[in-house]
């Protein structure tokens, strides 16, 4: 069975969904202002990962992951570039799309945009209003009144008086209690707003993740997930603001993701040391930093630098290298198999992917081996969390998308600087041909010219092949 480290509670607990058999899980995405970093890249993999485990357990899954489409920071940054805020948002929700189909992130079932649920948001606030739990401010604000819902604080693990204390907490006149938030935030000249019951404005950002999910997957739901940084006070605020609507369990069960870290920093812009995943995929493949997402639990900290890059790069090519015999084929794993139990037990340990991957590297130990049923076993296992689906051949020669045809063979062979795929065969095809005519000299040549590039030759029974280094 598995079991899931509940925020919430702070223990693990066997993860009983609401409807057997059916799971409905909402994440929080991007707030659409520039390109995705790696923190976004850490959510995107690991809900993924727990969707595609949820699915090969045998559950139907509903994932809804939402994009704030309308905000402080889309409203700066539009005006910055002189574009509309909506226009800015689209452009942003495009790049965001290219990032995540790069790492082999699937796509939710649903990716609700918060200006389309402003009619769901504007009637949630009016239940909280009815209820004594909100509040219209003179500026024509609306508030949340935290102190009228006395669970506040749970999934934080703090009182009120300690949250007071210990946050810097915005002193706005309009609040009745300093640590009340907006709901409904008035108008101002030149930027978006909507007409409500309070005047014209535009939503909070709490209110819009407590309507979307209600509206997609219903008042009372099994997962909800994001990055640490969003525990309090957003997911919090979520809480109060939909049981306090409801009157009901809001979410069974809070995952949250650790932090990304770079050489040991917490990964910030004001550091100097903020990634975006498209200066990461110059220098690395996205498999390659799937896997190195994938190597470190999920709610641990992950630690970012080239060092542990490279050497998820080593150790992903490792597991490529166990499948240079073994065919691309669309195959689900053989459950009753001592390995692929070992897997389901890992992963059903709170999604435990470091040690379902060391489980990939003993059937890779074995395919080596020459074990072909674990070689099979391995490309499955893989494919469940994402990883291992190509040729190997493609992905140790790391191969490119095109040959430049137009290349001679002999400008090929001279050349110091093309090793293409056609050039590396090329000398491949020299190299035996020097070795065939007893010309050594120049057979080891060939093949240190070839390293020199960060080629790899193997010399096997059934001939040379070849990988990048």
């Amino acid at each position: 069975m598995l079991h899931i480290h509940n925020s919430l509670t702070r223990v693990k607990e066997a993860f009983v969904p609401l409807t057997p058999g059916k799971v409905r899980m909402y994440v929080c995405g991007m707030t659409v202002y520039d390109l995705c970093h790696l923190g976004h890249a850490r959510v995107f993999v690991v809900f993924d990962m727990a969707t595609r485990w949820l699915r090969a357990s045998g559950y139907d899954v509903e994932y809804v992951r939402n994009i704030t489409d309308i905000d402080d920071k889309i409203i700066k940054r539009a005006a910055e570039s002189s574009e509309a805020p909506a226009a800015l948002s689209e452009r942003f929700i495009h790049e965001m799309h290219q990032d995540e189909r790069a790492l082999g992130v699937l796509p939710p079932d649903h990716e609700p945009r918060a200006t389309a649920y402003i009619a769901q948001m504007l009637a949630l606030i009016g239940q909280l209003i009815d209820k004594g739990l909100a509040y219209p401010a003179p500026n024509g604000d609306v508030y949340y009144s935290v102190r009228a819902f006395p669970a506040y604080g749970r999934l934080s693990g703090k009182s009120l008086d300690e949250l007071r204390a210990g946050e810097r907490v915005e002193i706005d006149a309009s609040k009745r209690d300093p640590l009340d938030f907006v709901l409904w935030k008035a108008a101002k000249a030149g930027e978006p707003a909507w007409e409500s019951p309070w005047g014209a404005g535009r939503p909070g950002w709490h209110i819009e993740c407590s309507a979307m999910s209600a509206d997609l997957l219903g008042k009372h739901f099994d997962i909800h997930g994001g990055g640490q940084d969003l525990q309090f006070p957003h997911h919090e605020n979520e809480i109060a603001q939909s049981e306090g609507a409801n009157g009901c369990t809001f979410v069974n069960y809070w995952m949250h993701n650790g932090f990304v870290r770079v050489d040991n920093e917490k990964m910030s812009k004001s550091l100097g040391n903020f990634f975006t995943i498209r200066e990461v995929l110059k220098k690395y493949r996205a498999e390659e930093v799937r896997f190195f997402i994938l190597r470190a639990h999920y709610r641990s900290p992950l630690n970012y630098s080239d060092a542990h890059l490279d050497d998820a790069k080593g150790a992903l090519a490792r597991l490529y290298t166990a499948l240079k015999q073994t065919p691309v084929e669309v195959t689900s794993p053989n459950w009753s198999l001592p390995a692929a139990l070992r897997f389901r037990a890992a992963m059903d340990d709170d999604f435990n992917t470091p040690e379902a991957i060391a489980v990939l590297f003993e059937l890779a130990s074995d395919a080596n081996r020459g074990d072909a049923a674990a070689a099979t076993l391995l490309r499955s296992l893989g494919g469940v969390l994402g990883l291992l689906q190509r040729e190997a051949k493609d992905f140790l020669q790391d191969k490119p998308s095109s040959v430049q045809e137009s290349v001679s063979v002999s400008e090929l062979l001279t050349s110091e600087t093309t090793f293409s795929e056609t050039g590396i065969e090329l000398r491949i095809e020299a190299r035996a041909a020097a070795k065939n005519s007893k010309n050594f000299v120049e057979a080891d040549r060939i093949r240190a010219e070839l390293a020199e590039a960060g080629i790899v030759l193997e010399d096997g029974a059934g001939g040379t092949t070849w990988r990048r280094a």
